[in-house]
């Protein structure tokens, strides 16, 4: 069961070799500029966003190395046209999160652990974003669905909330915040009565991204989260980070691939995610919809 904990580490091995040859790619300018916009989360360019992960986990219930653990983020960019045109036209941005966890290290006693895998909850932010130049705006619901495969993984409820994107663009940078916060709302038919109800937490995106030449980039794009059922000692977790992009053609497919690494300043007492490596391969897709749902193009 441990050695699942090693999984996500192994595709990270196997793809450093491509993004280390990449650092020799002739420069592309409409590279660069995707990569730019990729780094704005409310942006027209449909992308297929897939991050896989190795995190390490400690706390009070741990005494020996912490865990590690593995799992991949699935997150289609799907920008729909809503009214308008070229740099007139609002969007709608969903953004589906789906996480599958391949080795999810469980507390089951002092120093023990059981490695899990499975589907955690997805959630689906939907942010309505105007046309506003360089200032990065939007704004809607976000939704929590309760798929989680295992007890630990979710919240076996259902859950709505708020969610906004606030920052600017230049040529040089990329900064902003993205929060969503979610309330539960209905309970999961199997829910655990150990599970605290009425979820009340934030997770929350920021980014500072600076564009360098040959369609490099450099920054940071770390999530808080914020846990208001949880105890004292429990309810944040604060990273901080550091990541490389470099964004290419690869048979006339634009793709975008990050290498960052996080530490959290900020931990959960009890047991909490500690550290994290995260490789992101995110490939460009032809738009799915180019006419505005409500006209005006």
């Amino acid at each position: 069961m441990r050695n699942r904990s090693f999984i996500a580490l192994l595709a990270i091995l196997v793809v450093l070799p491509s993004f280390a040859e990449i650092a020799g790619a002739q420069p592309d300018h409409d590279a660069a500029a995707l990569g730019a916009k990729l780094s704005n989360p409310v942006s027209d360019v449909w992308a297929l966003f897939t991050e896989f992960d190795v995190f390490f986990s400690d706390g009070d219930v741990n005494d020996g190395d912490p865990p590690a653990g593995g799992r991949m983020v699935f997150q289609p960019v799907l920008p729909f046209p809503l009214y308008g045109s070229e740099e007139k036209r609002w969007n709608l941005i969903t953004r589906p999160i789906i996480p599958i966890l391949f080795s999810q290290p469980v507390p089951t006693g002092f120093d023990q652990f059981d490695h899990e895998a499975g589907l955690a909850d997805i959630q689906l932010p939907m942010l309505v974003a105007p046309p506003t130049g360089n200032w990065i705006v939007g704004a809607g619901p976000t939704w929590l669905l309760p798929t989680s495969t295992h007890d630990a993984f979710g919240r076996q409820q259902w859950g709505v909330g708020p969610t906004a994107v606030l920052g600017y663009m230049t040529k040089k940078m990329t900064v902003g915040v993205f929060p969503q916060y979610y309330f539960g709302f209905a309970d999961r038919g199997d829910r655990n009565d150990d599970v605290p109800r009425d979820a009340s937490y934030l997770n929350m995106l920021y980014f500072l991204i600076f564009n360098l030449p040959d369609a490099w980039q450099v920054g940071m794009n770390p999530t808080i989260t914020y846990d208001h059922q949880a105890s004292s000692g429990n309810k944040w977790n604060v990273p901080i980070g550091l990541l490389a992009a470099k964004t290419t053609k690869i048979g006339g497919l634009p793709i975008k691939f990050q290498l960052g690494f996080e530490y959290s300043v900020v931990s959960q007492d009890d047991f909490g995610q500690r550290a994290q490596i995260k490789l992101n391969v995110i490939p460009v897709i032809p738009a799915l919809v180019r006419k505005p749902l409500l006209g005006g193009d």
